[in-house]
Parts: structure tokens; C-alpha cells; sequence
């Protein structure tokens, strides 16, 4: 027998909490629900199977590998569309399932199912795995019989967004090496290389000029301070780190990328292929559209996105169109408020939408080539300028030396 804790809602909506004594976590639900709870949570305090299942990834969730979400989204469409049973779709996703974490919440979704719990009430025990988009959907699609119709489109939206996201990181990923080669290069040179000149700057007798001066100094400092210079690298990062997750500083630092010279605009961009793609893949599902509002804010990704569209979610509710509190906000290009007004007024704003996520994913895939050839030549620049920089104040010394040394 295994010892499971949980917490659930009683007949007057009270929260209690306590333990049960079951041989699996199928029997420890069924006893509570006939106890008239509502459940909120149950997991093991002892090993074994019903302990590793519940009590780790029922609270907390795994991660899938990349792709492992879209690749199980896409398969259980394609297999309930062919008119096999949840359950038996469910064991045999079960079995592919790569990651234990993710094989693990599968299983614990499918004992939930046979202890008779709705599918989305179980996907949302995994806020890990399963994000609230997900969870919504497939609640409409259970509401509305259409669940086959809800998880193709979900699958359609999931691969959407990884291919974004690989865009991304593609544009990202080489600007970000090259600039960490840079300071390591600039590092070693001032740490390692420079400061050995400065017994023979001192045997050569001649006034330094002054940018050798002012390298000598810096990589005299360098070295003398290595693990003040490394702690304070660091302590900076570590500091920045936690100023953006604070609300005040996401907010700060969101509104600084859109901001950019060179990133902001195709940073605007993403975020506005995310905010079309993932409300009109909540519309057209048949989530509500404050509930889709909620849901688009929560995972825009941004903050100023974020409290724009909280705002056009008063005004909603106030009776307001969507179009007119959004064209306040100069986040919102006027071509993306003007065809979301069209779509109120026609009745298509999920198809409109989706065109105008399919417009930014176009320019984003053309801005992420463009830049990839831009940043190229400007970090090559800024490699010259830097290593350049310092093997001249190496060299103009000796190069003065010389000329003084030099028969008139």
C-alpha cells in the first residue's frame, strides 16, 4: 500500500488537505471522489511506480525533448481522426514517449481518464508540458465534440511556433558566439600577451603614447584584479539576471528590445506573429474571446504586448470593439488594427488573424536572412577594430623607437 497526500474542495468549496492509503493512485482518486471532493492534487510520500509518477511530475512536470510535444500533438490528431479511442491512443503514445518525465505524465493522464477525469481537467496537472494554450483548446474541443478538428489545428500552431523559434535562435546564435570569441580574444590579449611588453617598453627608454599608456594600464589592472574583473563580470550578469525577471525590469527590458536599432523591429514582428497565431488558433478552437485574450496575454512573451492587450480586455468587457483600445498602443502597426476591425465587423477576425501571423512569419524569415548577412561584416569590424586597436598601442612603441634610431 502506498500513502498519497492531497488536496481537494469539499461540497462547500473549502481547500482540504490530508493522506489516503491506496495500492495505486487509480484507487486513492476514486476513493476521495466518493467522498464527494473535489480533487486538486494527489501524490505518493512513499517510492514506487504510483510515488514516481505522481508525486514528482504530477506537481511539477518534465519537460519534453524539442519536438517531442509537436511530434505527440500531431500523432494523437491524426490517430483520433481515425476513429481510435483516446485511451488506447494515449498507450500508444505512451510507449513512443522518448523522455521518462513525459512517458510518466502520459501515464498518470491515463489512469486520470479511466478514473473518470475530463482530458483537459488532467493535461492541466502539467503546466510544464502542457501550457494553458493547449489545455483550453483541447477543453473546447471536448465541449464541442470536435477534438480531432482542436488537436490538428493545435499541431498546426505548436510546429508553427518551434519553426519561429528556430528562425530566432538561427539569428541569434551567431551574433552571440562571435561576440563571446571577441571578448575572450580581447581578454587573453590584455590578461596574457600585453602585459609581457611591459619589461621591454621599460628597457626601450622612450616616452609611451599615450593609447600604449592607457592599454598598459587597463591590462595591468586586468591582471592584477583577474578575480575582481571575473566577479564583477559575473555579479553583473547574476544582478541583470534577477532585475529581469522582476516585474518592473521585464517590463523595462521588453519595451528596450523593441526599442533596438538593429533587433527591435524583427523583435516586434515576432511578437506580433505570436499574438495573431495564437488568437486565432483560440478563436477559431471556440474559446471565448476574453478567455482568448487571457490566454494571448499570459503567453505573448512580452510585456508591453502583454499590458496592451489587458487593457483592450477592459475595454472588451466595457463593450468596446478589440481594434479600438489596440490602435492606441504604437505597438500595434496600423495595418494590424485596421484588418482586426475588419474582422470584427465581417465576422472573420480568426482568418484575418491567421493572415496576419502568416505576413510576420514571411518578414521574419526575410529580416532573419538579412541580418545574418548584415551582422556578419559588422562583427568582423568590430573584431578588427578591437584586436587591431590593441596590437597597434603593442607596436607604436617600437615603431617610434625605431624612427628615433633612424639616421637623418
Amino acid at each position: 500500500m502506498l500513502t498519497f497526500k492531497y488536496s481537494a474542495r469539499n461540497s462547500v468549496g473549502k481547500t482540504v488537505r490530508g493522506t489516503i492509503e491506496a495500492a495505486t493512485q487509480v484507487e486513492a482518486t476514486e476513493g476521495l471522489r466518493r467522498k464527494d471532493l473535489q480533487l486538486l492534487e494527489v501524490s505518493a510520500t512513499r517510492g514506487g511506480k504510483g510515488g514516481a509518477r505522481s508525486g514528482l511530475f504530477s506537481s511539477l512536470g518534465s519537460r519534453p525533448k524539442k519536438g517531442e510535444l509537436e511530434l505527440f500533438t500531431r500523432q494523437l490528431s491524426t490517430m483520433v481522426s481515425a476513429g481510435i479511442s483516446l485511451l488506447e491512443c494515449l498507450e500508444i503514445l505512451e510507449e513512443q514517449a522518448e523522455t521518462a518525465g513525459f512517458r510518466s505524465a502520459v501515464a498518470t493522464v491515463i489512469e486520470d481518464i479511466r478514473a473518470g477525469s475530463d482530458f483537459s481537467q488532467s493535461l492541466s496537472r502539467f503546466p510544464k508540458i502542457f501550457s494553458d494554450i493547449y489545455v483550453s483548446m483541447v477543453r473546447a474541443g471536448e465541449a464541442s465534440g470536435q477534438l480531432d478538428e482542436i488537436l490538428d489545428r493545435l499541431a498546426d500552431y505548436l510546429e508553427a511556433s518551434a519553426r519561429l523559434r528556430r528562425e530566432i535562435k538561427a539569428a541569434m546564435t551567431y551574433p552571440v558566439v562571435s561576440m563571446v570569441l571577441v571578448l575572450a580574444i580581447t581578454g587573453f590579449l590584455m590578461i596574457v600577451i600585453v602585459p609581457k611588453f611591459k619589461e621591454i617598453f621599460d628597457g626601450l627608454g622612450v616616452e609611451l603614447p599615450g593609447i600604449t599608456q592607457t592599454v598598459m594600464n587597463t591590462s595591468l589592472w586586468m591582471k592584477g584584479n583577474i578575480v575582481l574583473t571575473f566577479g564583477a563580470f559575473v555579479g553583473s550578469w547574476m544582478a541583470f539576471s534577477f532585475w529581469k525577471r522582476t516585474r518592473s525590469g521585464r517590463r523595462l527590458w521588453d519595451r528596450a528590445l523593441l526599442s533596438m536599432p538593429v533587433f527591435g523591429p524583427l523583435f516586434r514582428k515576432v511578437a506580433l506573429s505570436r499574438f495573431s497565431r495564437t488568437f486565432a488558433t483560440m478563436i477559431k478552437s471556440g474559446v471565448p474571446i476574453l478567455g482568448s485574450l487571457e490566454i494571448v496575454a499570459e503567453t505573448s512573451g512580452n510585456m508591453v504586448i502583454h499590458a496592451a492587450v489587458t487593457k483592450a480586455m477592459d475595454s472588451v468587457r466595457q463593450g468596446d470593439t478589440l481594434a479600438n483600445p489596440l490602435s492606441k498602443e504604437p505597438v500595434f502597426p496600423p495595418m494590424v488594427v485596421r484588418m482586426i476591425g475588419i474582422g470584427e465587423r465581417s465576422g472573420a477576425l480568426e482568418s484575418l488573424l491567421a493572415k496576419i501571423a502568416e505576413f510576420y512569419d514571411q518578414q521574419v524569415e526575410a529580416e532573419v536572412k538579412g541580418l545574418t548577412s548584415l551582422i556578419e561584416p559588422l562583427l568582423i569590424a568590430v573584431m578588427g577594430i578591437v584586436v587591431g586597436g590593441i596590437v597597434l598601442a603593442v607596436f607604436l612603441p617600437i615603431m617610434k623607437l625605431q624612427e628615433a634610431l633612424t639616421p637623418k
